[in-house]
């Protein structure tokens, strides 16, 4: 499908024809969780951790999905792989439903899709070195035994960025981004075409993302993946997705291309993301509007009626507090004639469309300032005309 439809009602909406484009499709989705009281755990309510939501990722494409905590995207991701039951809906993988597939059958597809945790200390067994940590999948899967498991490992490892030699060694001989990387490994071995990305990043420090991140992108190129990207950081999401899912207490309120999110958000969420994003230029920074939402996030075991958003909406207060925000759930719908894959749930995307909240600030050209003339006059001639000086090379 090219086009955003708007599919995230309150019942589950019938299936759609399979597009050979598309690798997973995912239409009405639903993750409830019961909440359980007394001696007899009776259920006495029901937590929505994912509410009736419908997407598709394209072969070879990079779907980033960004959110809150609590939104439901890891347990979005958890779902379409089955590592969590889904409540409701469907999820085809390459046509093929995963919520009717036998166990049998579904234990053939597990080679075709894996997924990389998000905590590089906690997915990694500390008893087992990392050769057997790798191996664990291929042994499952029955691909290799002897002499070529151990090749087929050291190539994995070689293939991430490690040490073929590190086979013997045990996770805690490792740094957080070379455990990231053993994990990156593992997920490989099976010679998956899908991989769902959970924070892959969020626990490595700043120096270590940025390696992690041109590692999925050199491996997408090489071996022809596909990936659900599940991110907090919104600067992240956009250098690495071809498009982006802006998810808020189990809804996607916004798809769309990176570029139109990122230079015309349709909806007030968004555009909320979008003004805490820190810039390093101290002019765009003092002139940009900043949204700071009121209230906590509300329970997903009580969500608002109408739109979920509008108990801390900024545009609907300036709208006049409208009664359809407050009893009437916005569908994901197109706001951008000019581009159908950009949508938006929202019943007033065109009023924040004109606004200019959360991307004054946005912009890949950033101001540089250089080095002062005054200390630029201090430096050696050779340093000032590029040539080879002796003392160290200024950073600009």
């Amino acid at each position: 499908m090219d086009r955003v439809t708007a599919t995230q009602s309150g019942s589950t909406p019938a299936p759609q024809p399979h597009d050979p484009r598309n690798l997973v499709e995912v239409e009405g989705l639903k993750v409830y969780f019961p909440i359980r009281s007394g001696i007899f755990q009776t259920q006495v309510g029901t937590v929505r951790a994912v509410d009736g939501i419908s997407f598709q990722i394209r072969r070879g494409e990079t779907l980033g999905l960004v959110g809150e905590s609590g939104c439901g995207k890891s347990t979005t991701g958890r779902a379409i792989i089955r590592l969590r039951e889904p409540t409701a809906g469907s999820v085809r993988f390459d046509g093929i439903d995963l919520l009717k597939t036998g166990s049998a059958d579904l234990r053939q597809l597990r080679r075709r899709m894996q997924i990389i945790f998000q905590d590089p200390y906690g997915s990694l067994d500390p008893r087992f070195t990392v050769g057997a940590t790798i191996a664990e999948p291929i042994e499952t899967h029955d691909l290799a035994r002897g002499p070529a498991k151990l090749a087929r490992v050291q190539e994995l490892l070689e293939l991430v960025g490690l040490n073929p030699d590190y086979v013997s060694r045990y996770p805690h001989e490792f740094s957080g981004g070379q455990r990231q990387r053993i994990g990156v490994a593992r997920a490989l071995a099976v010679e998956p075409e899908f991989i769902v990305c959970d924070e892959p990043i969020s626990a490595l420090d700043v120096s270590i993302q940025a390696q992690v991140l041109n590692l999925l992108t050199e491996l997408r190129a090489k071996l022809g993946l596909t990936y659900l990207f599940i991110a907090h950081d919104l600067s992240v999401v956009k250098h690495i997705s071809d498009r982006v899912a802006v998810m808020y207490l189990g809804k996607i309120v916004e798809l769309g291309p990176p570029d139109e999110i990122y230079a015309g958000p349709g909806h007030p969420y968004t555009r909320a993301l979008l003004s805490a994003v820190p810039i390093p230029d101290p002019m765009s920074e003092r002139k940009r509007r900043r949204v700071i939402l009121q209230g906590d996030v509300p329970s997903p075991a009580n969500p608002p009626s109408g739109c979920r958003f509008h108990t801390r909406c900024w545009l609907y207060e300036r709208m006049g507090q409208p009664e359809n925000c407050r009893f009437e759930d916005p569908q994901l719908r197109v706001i951008n004639a000019a581009n159908q894959e950009h949508g938006a749930a929202c019943h007033y995307a065109e009023e924040a469309l004109k606004t200019d909240v959360g991307v004054a600030h946005l912009t890949d050209m950033h101001t540089r300032r250089g080095t002062p003339a005054a200390a630029l006059a201090t430096l050696p001639e050779t340093a000032k005309t590029g040539g080879e000086a002796t003392q160290p090379a200024i950073v600009q």
